[in-house]
């Protein structure tokens, strides 16, 4: 071996000795390429959302701002407006509730005053009936209990007339009957005649035929300007003398008029 050759003067290396393999240069710089790819990764997702946040920053109104308080303000009116709809219709809701009570009340209010006033007739035809066919009833002719009048429309009336008798019990009491108005008209006094209260010359009498009781009704017409004051019923039965009785205007247009006997 020649002095200039550098294997030779190299030390001796000892027997069996292994040399390393030398890495190739391409290898070390893949391993060191993929080493630093993680941490580029982990700056490139920071500086993403460190810019995310500044563009957030920027374009995001400032919680003070006038316009992040006219959101919150129509934030605000929205819900308010959602409140009172809900409010408004509970209060529909309640006043219709409310009307159908009040109209379920009224109704019921009306039909027990209805009731009030048949269970009142009723105790009054009962009572009637007691003192007409009782026991202890007295003893009565032919009489008219009670005349009531309606009107019908300016000059129309609608008469009921009650005739009684328990004198002669099982008898039948048969006959007719009349009226006759007196009054005033033009400041002087007048009395409608049967005729003329039916507007028919000769008009026939309203016919009647019981045992005990019963109600003769008929039509009348008064004249314009007249102003009644008093009326007179006349009977009529097939025998015997005839029947009159009055009563008063007031009292006849009444729901129910005491009769008040003519000397």
């Amino acid at each position: 071996m020649t002095p200039s050759d550098p294997e030779q003067s190299t030390s001796p290396r000892p027997p069996g000795h292994v040399p390393e393999p030398v890495a190739a240069p391409s290898a070390a710089r893949d391993a060191l390429v993929g080493g630093r790819t993680p941490l580029l990764l982990g700056v490139v997702a920071v500086a993403l959302l460190f810019g995310l946040w500044g563009a957030w920053r920027v374009f995001a109104p400032a919680p003070d701002s006038p316009q992040a308080q006219l959101e919150n303000r129509e934030r605000e009116t929205r819900s308010q407006r959602r409140q009172i709809e809900q409010l408004e219709q509970r209060v529909a809701t309640l006043s219709r509730s409310d009307q159908i009570s009040r109209d379920a009340n009224r109704d019921l209010q009306s039909t027990l005053a209805e009731r009030d006033e048949e269970i009142a007739g009723l105790r009054a035809d009962v009572a009637f009936y007691e003192r007409l066919v009782g026991s202890t009833a007295q003893r009565r002719g032919l009489a008219v209990h009670s005349l009531r009048l309606q009107p019908q429309n300016d000059t129309a009336w609608h008469f009921t007339g009650t005739l009684t008798q328990n004198l002669n019990r099982g008898a039948v009491s048969t006959g007719q009957l009349t009226l006759a108005i007196e009054g005033t008209r033009g400041g002087k006094l007048e009395k409608l005649t049967w005729p003329v209260l039916r507007q028919q010359a000769n008009a026939p009498g309203m016919t009647y035929s019981f045992k005990y009781f019963q109600q003769v009704e008929g039509d009348i017409f008064l004249p314009p300007g007249f102003t009644p004051v008093r009326v007179a019923v006349r009977l009529a039965p097939r025998s015997g003398a005839p029947i009159e009785q009055s009563f008063t205007w007031a009292d006849a247009t009444r729901d129910v008029a005491p009769a008040t006997a003519t000397p």
